[in-house]
């Protein structure tokens, strides 16, 4: 009877359950208050008021009475993997259910995004893991010194990425956040206007609209037309042409690694993962300006999008987060899937 008693009294507390995970990645300051970055908006709008310290993480994470949470993984795939891995092992934390937005800006061609846009993705391919050769002594017939592992040239056929080199997202889920925001309206700005009129690319010149497109992660901020031309094809490469390159991002490998792992551990549901960013800056020169007087200027608030782009991934990645919560009871057990259930059909 006394061992049925302290056994009780020294319960752990059940776990708290997680509805929505929103993973930013970088903060200029304080989570509140000051010049924000990718969390501030959602700590101060959504009333994140409840911190719950993570010490093995970069960032405590936090919480509202709704379920719905906030992490910032820092900045770098390491930062990322790191941080995710120790939430979702964390036992105060029921993540079973949970679905996760990454939520942050990018940069992006100007040929299938204008700057404020905001982009779904289907794939993420990471842009690491490669060797290299310094372009000044590459053989002059090829357009990179970027070489995939295993292979003796660009590009060389057939593609074989390795375990965590490319990471196919759950496609219906996609389209669903995708269908239910793409008419979100996305503030446009004579400074904007201005921006984007020094830019060739099929999409520059458009104000700011919701799309679906593709990621290259990668920790080495590259800049410049030719780096353009290396991404996107490096992203066609690696999904067999069905990925198509418009935004660029320097964790989200880090953050897929990790609740893959999580997911054969049963403590997330990889199938509940989705990818939004959106576009702060183009990833090359405008007119009359070389890559490394372009790449000179590209700095954190600074960039010609930065606030458009920060309003845009609260705004439309709020509009999901604000439809998973209300609906819960059928979000809770939906299954997302190429027949998609009537009730969760796209808008």
């Amino acid at each position: 009877m006394l061992a049925s008693c302290c056994a009780a009294t020294f319960a752990r507390p059940r776990p708290i359950v997680v509805k929505v995970v929103v993973v930013a990645m970088f903060e200029q300051g304080n989570d509140t208050g000051d010049a924000p970055g990718e969390l501030q908006y959602w700590v101060e709008r959504d009333h994140l008021d409840r911190v719950y310290p993570l010490a093995a993480a970069y960032h405590a994470v936090r919480m509202n009475e709704e379920g719905e949470m906030a992490v910032l993984t820092g900045q770098g795939t390491a930062n990322a993997a790191a941080t995710i891995i120790a939430l979702g092992l964390d036992p105060r934390f029921d993540l079973k259910h949970a679905y996760w937005i990454v939520a942050g800006i990018a940069g992006a061609t100007p040929e299938r995004a204008s700057l404020g846009s905001a982009v779904w993705a289907r794939w993420v391919v990471d842009g690491d893991l490669g060797y290299e050769l310094d372009a000044r002594e590459m053989p002059q017939e090829w357009t990179t010194g970027y070489i995939p592992l295993r292979k003796t040239r660009p590009f060389e056929e057939p593609a074989a990425p390795l375990d965590g080199q490319v990471y196919a997202l759950n496609a219906e889920l996609a389209e669903w956040a995708f269908g239910l925001t793409r008419g979100v309206a996305l503030a446009d700005t004579e400074k904007l206007r201005a921006a984007r009129s020094h830019f060739d690319g099929a999409m520059a010149a458009r104000a700011p609209f919701v799309t679906m497109g593709d990621e290259i992660s990668s920790s080495t901020y590259w800049h410049g037309k030719r780096m353009d031309a290396w991404a996107t094809q490096w992203v066609s490469y690696f999904t067999g042409g069905k990925g198509t390159f418009v935004t660029t991002a320097m964790e989200d490998t880090g953050t897929l690694l990790a609740l893959k792992n999580l997911s054969r551990a049963g403590r997330v549901d990889w199938e509940r993962v989705m990818v939004l960013r959106t576009v702060s800056n183009f990833d090359q020169q405008p007119h009359g300006m070389s890559a490394a007087e372009s790449l000179a200027q590209q700095r954190v608030g600074t960039y010609s999008a930065y606030l458009p782009s920060l309003e845009a991934a609260y705004t439309v990645g709020h509009t999901v987060v604000r439809e998973l919560l209300d609906g819960w009871s059928r979000y809770r057990k939906a299954t997302f899937t190429s027949e998609i259930p009537s009730t969760i059909k796209t808008q």
